[in-house]
């Protein structure tokens, strides 16, 4: 079976050890992770992926949760045959599993970081919110939050210093645990074998 995979870039390293771990006949292309802090673009860029590879593959993996789209994501892959998405609302879920689910029920204001959110903080959440140009924005984003959770999903790739050091500037109380990629890599396994 050849499979298509549209990966959210915050995620194409994790999926392609999946993959490659699977042994899968895959091609895999990549949507910017900056679209997270704008989810209303997140759809459409997928469905220009998608129009692209029209017909190419036996499945396409979309490798997005819901990811703040609102269901726009899921309402736009309803046109698609073929075509299933990573079932969860946010990565931090379908890495974390019972991690995260120990850890909402604990501290509902918990912001999560996983290894490519650490490593790329500065750009995609100091700057890319605006925090470097209006610091003032910092106690109206992150007013309900308390604690910082960073999900490792490698640990020859650890960001804890990175992901320490955001939650100290966001002035949360840090706490981090290893998750592998055992839970997103079941999903991802169920999805292509219930097509296949």
């Amino acid at each position: 079976m050849k499979i298509g995979i549209i990966a959210c870039g915050a995620i194409v390293r994790e999926l392609i050890a999946i993959a490659n771990r699977q042994e899968w006949d895959y091609e895999l292309t990549a949507v910017p992770a900056q679209l997270h802090n704008r989810p209303e673009k997140i759809a459409p860029a997928v469905a220009e992926k998608l129009d692209a590879w029209a017909g190419r593959f036996d499945l396409i993996l979309v490798g997005y949760a819901d990811c703040g789209t609102g269901g726009r994501l899921d309402a736009m892959l309803e046109r698609y045959d073929h075509v299933v998405r990573i079932p969860g609302p946010h990565c931090y879920e379908f890495y974390g599993g019972e991690a995260f689910e120990r850890q909402q029920e604990a501290h509902l204001g918990t912001y999560y970081t996983t290894d490519f959110l650490a490593r790329h903080f500065e750009g995609l959440v100091w700057k890319g919110m605006g925090l470097d140009r209006h610091p003032e924005l910092l106690p109206i984003y992150f007013n309900n939050y308390t604690h910082l959770m960073y999900l490792r999903q490698s640990p020859e790739n650890d960001q804890s210093e990175r992901a320490r050091d955001g939650a100290e500037r966001l002035g949360l109380e840090y706490v981090e645990v290893d998750t592998g990629l055992d839970e997103l890599e079941r999903r991802l396994v169920a999805l292509v074998n219930e097509i296949g």
